[in-house]
């Protein structure tokens, strides 16, 4: 089927250079990731993911990561490196 229809969306420029950036990674082009997602609404009758108010925990984290963004956070190694920062517990090695 020929495209013959347009689309006009306006969003932050800094969010398209990235979504443009992991799509070009991926080999798609802008036109055929927002036909894959509209094919997708059509199928499913919906959105193609669950879309929800985050509860006051989650919220809470989101904003202390939106907050973190111009300060340097700290870099574990390794999942057991981070869990062991975040808890104080210290695993032996086996």
């Amino acid at each position: 089927m020929r495209k013959t229809a347009y689309i006009t969306a306006r969003v932050e420029p800094a969010l398209k250079a990235s979504a443009e950036g992991v799509l070009h990674k991926l080999g798609v082009s802008t036109t055929d990731a927002i036909t894959m997602f509209l094919r997708q609404v059509t199928l499913r009758r919906g959105l193609p993911f669950d879309v929800r108010i985050p509860n006051s925990a989650t919220a809470a984290a989101i904003a202390e990561l939106e907050g973190a963004a111009g300060r340097k956070l700290k870099r574990y190694k390794s999942a057991r490196a981070m869990i062991s920062g975040a808890t104080g517990h210290r695993r032996k090695k086996r």
